[in-house]
């Protein structure tokens, strides 16, 4: 029987939380700009770039190659979180049925603790953890946050 599996990335950051939270939500247009050894390209397929249930196409790299996933937006302001959930995309949904990657910021000292969280559930048992994720989401989130805290 499939399960839905959870793996965490925690990354310590010098933003205070809603300067991070609010820089990263509004700037999603900007992240192939932003952060280019990550993202290629963003384009909005449907609603607006910052309001629940619009709909984005990304292309990125991860693991050192060419990926393209459609994704919609969950928000949750107040306990600075977001949901990207995962619509198609190639290689990801050829791999796992499903596939949320949750964004949390918390206060932490004079920074943060950003934690992004990927629920997913492998299409087969033979599928392998999806561990060159935990460098994509690093990397996301240190380039946002040099970004930031230089703006």
């Amino acid at each position: 029987m499939a399960q839905i599996r959870k793996m965490d990335v925690r990354v310590e950051i010098k933003c205070q939380a809603d300067k991070f939270y609010h820089g990263f939500k509004t700037n999603l247009q900007q992240m192939p700009k932003i952060c280019s050894q990550v993202f290629k390209d963003v384009k909005l397929v449907q609603g607006d770039w910052n309001s629940v249930g619009s709909v984005r196409e990304w292309s990125f790299l991860a693991d050192g190659k060419s990926d393209f996933f459609k994704d919609t937006l969950e928000v949750d302001d107040k306990n600075k979180t977001l949901v990207f959930k995962a619509l198609e995309g190639t290689k990801l949904l050829n791999s796992y049925k499903s596939w949320n990657s949750i964004l949390n910021v918390t206060p932490k000292g004079e920074g943060s603790l950003v934690t992004w969280t990927m629920e997913y559930e492998k299409q087969y048992d033979s599928v392998p953890e999806p561990l060159f994720y935990i460098d994509f989401f690093n990397t996301w989130t240190k380039t946002v946050d040099a970004y930031l805290l230089n703006a």
